[in-house]
């Protein structure tokens, strides 16, 4: 998996070329609606902080560099008296994939994590791409499962490692006998080398996947190419990926913010407090200004998108502050990730 999607053959560095948004659409590349949301949140974060220079924003697998690219043009909406984000914020895109053309020379991009955070830290659909190990249950043995990279044929390998087992036994419920199981721990370290790379503030993972009770009877790996559900084949041909155990994931991140809280929400949820509503504009405003209406009704059927319970609105948000209460000591840490979601009214990014 590591190899068909990073390797110098991957999906993400030759077969699905640079930017695969032809092959699949995530949240962060819809644009506006949800760049917007990103930016309030980050303002909120931002003055939990109390306003610090430089402020961070770090997106995690950023693919095309689609959410960055929006953030920055959206700057100059931002309303906030205290100290302005312009000339504070500092764009990092992470990935594996080249610096895309055209994005703004002020956003930076590296293929490692950077270290030291203080601000805002995103990893939109990331995590399911981290590669991952199956486990498959064969007369009564529990064994990784082999893959032919060329033809996709599997077979059962040796016994999991005690590692691999002790997460099985923890996160996924009993496999029967030819059962097969996706082994979230690369995931989990993952999340938690990422979380560990902020000084102060927030990370947040969006992501599909699952919690232990309602965890599926079989493994969700999957391939996706040009829009479409194929064999998960790891040949570099397409994305190969699976569902995130956002609980144990969220465990993890809580164990390496020193046991800080943290949140777990579905993303409508999460959206429409952060103001992102697919209401449409109303049709008086099509004969006073035609193009704001035109501009209003895309970014409402985005939103709608956005948060259709049954596509993307389903995703879950998991939020984990970091030392928000180290200097200004003004918010209790099991708090902090809830407060961000709560309305109060402040300066924020302009509707």
């Amino acid at each position: 998996m590591t190899r068909a999607l990073y390797g110098p053959q991957g999906f993400y560095r030759a077969g699905g070329g640079p930017v695969p948004a032809t092959h699949f659409r995530t949240s962060a590349q819809t644009g506006v609606p949800f760049a917007t949301a990103v930016l309030r949140l980050l303002t909120r974060v931002d003055r939990l902080l109390g306003h610090p220079d430089p402020l961070d924003l770090v997106d995690i697998g950023a693919g095309g560099g689609e959410l960055l690219g929006a953030v920055h043009d959206l700057l100059g909406a931002v309303h906030d008296g205290a100290r302005p984000l312009a000339g504070r914020l500092r764009l990092v895109g992470v990935d594996h994939a080249d610096r895309p053309a055209g994005l703004a020379a002020d956003i930076g991009w590296q293929a490692t994590l950077p270290t030291g955070i203080v601000g805002l830290l995103v990893a939109t659909e990331w995590l399911d791409n981290v590669p991952l190990d199956l486990a498959v249950r064969v007369d009564g043995v529990v064994r990784y499962g082999l893959v032919d990279p060329v033809t996709g044929a599997e077979r059962p390998g040796d016994p999991l490692a005690d590692a691999d087992a002790a997460w099985l036994a923890r996160w996924w419920p009993a496999l029967p006998d030819g059962g097969r199981a996706d082994l979230g721990r690369a995931r989990d370290e993952a999340w938690a080398e990422a979380v560990r790379t902020l000084r102060r503030g927030v990370a947040v993972a969006v992501d599909y996947g699952h919690r232990y009770a309602e965890r599926p009877t079989a493994s969700t790996l999957t391939g996706y190419r040009s829009g479409r559900t194929v064999a998960p084949v790891p040949d570099g041909s397409c994305d190969v990926t699976a569902h995130v155990a956002i609980d144990a994931v969220a465990d993890a991140g809580t164990a390496a913010a020193g046991g800080a809280g943290h949140l777990l929400r579905r993303q409508r949820d999460v959206l429409r407090t952060l103001g992102v509503s697919g209401a449409r504009p109303p049709l008086t405003l099509a004969g006073s200004d035609p193009r704001g209406y035109l501009a209003a009704l895309s970014a409402a059927g985005t939103a709608a998108e956005l948060t259709d319970p049954y596509g993307l609105g389903a995703h879950w948000w998991l939020l984990q502050p970091v030392g928000l209460t180290a200097e200004d000591g003004s918010l209790p840490a099991a708090d902090a990730a809830a407060a961000l979601l709560a309305d109060d009214g402040g300066s924020d990014v302009a509707r």
